[in-house]
């Protein structure tokens, strides 16, 4: 079986398996990867478990173009970040394997997105271009075949007239946007949506002060008048999404998965429940890196859910994640 048929059938039971098996498919394939693994002086002789694989910092797709086999990429995604931050790339060798996992991901936590009306609300992400998300929700407004699917920039007017439109038709939609976006469309257009499904992606872009996610999540039930806000956990350095349902805690796809490491010793990582710095296992990153240690602060729990808690005081403000958790 391939290595990529492997990742998308992965379980419990198979996932630490398949994932030592990619790590020395990587340390063998990407040359970035291997320096850093020699670097700090790791002996591959004795990874044999998840806790034992080295996490490379997620900086490096800031500085190094972290690819697995040569290749000539399909795209590149590109981070938001602000004008005095260097933005991370990730070069996609196949974009093909980047839609069979947000697909998958999506149907097991949401269903079929045909039974969907999808309006995506990323206005900052449209202008720039190479977004990831912006590639993931224009593909489900495609999928979804649904005449009302689409981008909405600055026509708010209109997005609230369909989305009246929509709810006085029961349709089930997903308004999906970037958080400063979703804040300052509930306040100027408010309106209770009983069959849509509001989601935040992150991203104050420097529009308005931090807020705490609960205040957001707040602010954001009372103006569309929905009992719970949704969430999608996502980045440009990952090919796979982490969702909420409104409790701020996210689940994973079977191939994707969260630990921790200490603060102060990077290298000290624990698959145990308990806080820390968040390291994701990403297998569909078979071309990249699918071990990434980030700067979010989490809460991992039994069942391998998690919470972000917060950020690492030295790391960069990150376009998506701008507000304060």
């Amino acid at each position: 079986m391939q290595l990529k048929d492997k990742i998308f059938s992965v379980d419990e039971g198979s996932f630490e398996a398949v994932a030592t098996e990619l790590f020395f498919y990587q340390y063998e394939n990407n040359s970035i990867y291997r320096e850093y693994v020699q670097a700090i002086g790791c002996d591959t002789g004795r990874i044999k478990t998840i806790a034992a694989i080295p996490f490379l910092p997620i900086r490096f797709f800031k500085t190094h173009a972290v690819t697995t086999t040569d290749f000539e990429p399909e795209v590149f995604f590109e981070s938001s970040g602000t004008t005095t931050t260097v933005n991370s790339r990730h070069w996609v060798k196949d974009t093909g394997l980047y839609t069979q996992s947000f697909m998958q991901t999506f149907t097991r936590f949401y269903g079929p997105v045909e039974q969907y009306c999808v309006i995506g609300l990323l206005p900052s992400y449209l202008e720039r271009g190479n977004s990831s998300l912006v590639f993931m929700v224009d593909h489900l407004v495609r999928a979804s075949r649904h005449p009302q699917s689409g981008f909405y920039l600055d026509d708010w007017e209109a997005l609230a007239a369909t989305l009246a439109g929509l709810e006085a038709q029961g349709q089930k939609t997903l308004l999906i946007g970037v958080t400063y976006a979703l804040l300052d469309f509930a306040r100027l257009f408010p309106q209770k949506l009983e069959h849509t499904i509001v989601m935040e992606t992150g991203g104050m872009k420097g529009r308005r002060r931090e807020l705490i996610r609960a205040e957001v999540h707040d602010l954001l039930r009372q103006g569309f008048g929905v009992p719970k806000v949704h969430s999608e956990y996502g980045m440009t350095e990952l090919l796979s999404q982490a969702y909420s349902k409104g409790d701020g805690i996210f689940r994973t796809p079977p191939w994707m998965r969260a630990v921790t490491r200490e603060e102060d010793d990077p290298l000290a990582v624990s698959t145990k429940p308990g806080k820390g710095v968040l390291n994701i296992i990403d297998l569909a990153n078979i071309y990249s890196c699918a071990f990434i240690a980030t700067d979010d602060l989490g809460q991992v729990y039994e069942n391998s859910s998690f919470e972000v808690l917060g950020r690492m005081d030295h790391a960069d403000v990150r376009g998506c994640s701008l507000l304060a958790l």
